[in-house]
């Protein structure tokens, strides 16, 4: 049952944060922002949030940075949109599934190409 709960938190707060990523932050700095997953903690305290960032590493550090700053605001959004005795604390990560996922399929082309002018 726990582990039901647990999965039920992270999906509402993917969902809320998709909203404040797309209609409530202003910061120039957070760009083209997708929440890919949230991992919450067994007691609901810490919640994982994975991200990934249009652009490069600059505009990753960047949004990072912003996502920082306005954590204490995003927090309260949760709080006042989801009801929970604790707000949990907000960890962001990028999501590099997407990254490497890119990276195997450029791969496997590149590999598709070679046996095909070699045969």
């Amino acid at each position: 049952m726990r582990e039901v709960r647990k999965n039920r938190v992270g999906e509402a707060i993917k969902k809320e944060l998709g909203q404040i990523f797309q209609q409530e932050l202003k910061d120039p700095r957070i760009g083209f922002v997708t929440v890919t997953g949230v991992e919450m903690s067994g007691d609901l305290q810490l919640a994982t949030v994975y991200l990934t960032v249009w652009g490069g590493d600059e505009t990753k550090e960047e949004t990072l940075k912003a996502l920082a700053k306005a954590k204490g605001f995003i927090r309260t959004e949760i709080g006042r949109r989801i009801q929970l005795r604790h707000t949990p604390e907000l960890i962001f990560k990028f999501d590099h599934s997407i990254e490497y996922g890119n990276r195997i399929e450029q791969l496997l082309r590149e590999i598709n190409q070679e046996k095909g002018t070699g045969e």
